[in-house]
């Protein structure tokens, strides 16, 4: 099976290249490409072709989805797995789109048991049985080195779900200590709290304390998109998002980096201590 796959690729592409002057102008879009080398440039190409082949982009509300708006999204979702590989994404074809920002509708439990339904306006979703959900306009708005890039949050979900509840600890590679990862994160997790409830401003999204998952989609936007600030902030985080990721932004964009350092674990981590290598 795996050989029939690697040899289905290769023929693609091979017979369906991205043409040039598409893939020039949509990467001339995305400031967060700054620093590729030709190498990583070419093999970011390649997944970018083997992603929109593989899977299925559904706009919806009359949406029209042209070439160049389907390979914006590809490549912003390709840029976390350029060192990881495309089979980081298995297990799911659908990218649905909207023209704009969309309502979710949901369910929630009072004190009581008195069930009520909301709707929450939002901008990307990733289903944990399914595909994803963009809003054309925020991914528009995405890869500018802003700190913000809806494309990579939701991957960053889809990563996280590979070994089940989004809880902010995917599987890690092979030599990755999750006891490490466990402390920086959860050192920076309490340290953002703090900072919000003393009513400090932060230069990151303050969204990211909403729970473990969404902290670990947040910072990776901002690995990213701003790693030299990030890696100013949290150091010890970017450091474990750069084993994970197998990148190194902050040397790519030439920007130089600064430490925020935690020695000590606190005494109730709030995530995750163990993960399945890969």
């Amino acid at each position: 099976m795996k050989l029939f796959r690697r040899w289905r690729r290769q023929r693609h592409l091979r017979d369906a290249p991205i043409p040039e002057p598409l893939w020039e102008e949509t990467t001339a879009l995305l400031p967060l490409l700054a620093g590729l080398s030709n190498d990583e440039q070419q093999r970011l190409r390649e997944l970018v072709t083997l992603f929109l082949n593989e899977k299925i982009f559904e706009p919806v509300e009359g949406l029209a989805l042209p070439p160049a708006a389907r390979l914006l999204i590809a490549t912003q979702a390709c840029l976390p797995i350029l060192n990881l590989g495309l089979d980081w994404y298995e297990g799911w074809t659908a990218i649905i789109v909207y023209p704009g920002e969309f309502a979710h509708r949901g369910e929630m439990m009072d004190e009581d048991g008195v069930i009520h339904q909301h709707y929450q306006v939002m901008s990307g979703e990733a289903w944990p049985q399914g595909g994803v959900i963009f809003s054309l306009a925020d991914v528009e708005a995405s890869g500018q080195c802003d700190g913000y890039n809806v494309v990579i949050h939701e991957m960053a979900h889809k990563l996280d779900m590979h070994n089940g509840e989004v809880n902010g600890f995917p599987p890690l590679h092979a030599g990755m200590q999750p006891s490490a990862w466990s402390a920086a994160f959860s050192c920076a997790f309490i340290d953002m709290n703090r900072r919000i409830d003393n009513g400090e401003d932060t230069p990151i999204d303050p969204y990211c304390t909403e729970d473990a998952g969404e902290f670990f989609a947040v910072l990776s936007e901002y690995f990213f998109e701003q790693p030299a600030l990030f890696k100013r902030e949290y150091a010890q985080v970017y450091q474990q998002l750069s084993l994970f990721y197998r990148q190194d932004p902050a040397a790519r964009l030439l920007h130089t980096p600064g430490s925020r350092t935690f020695n000590d674990a606190p005494p109730n981590s709030l995530f995750p201590t163990s993960s399945t290598p890969s």
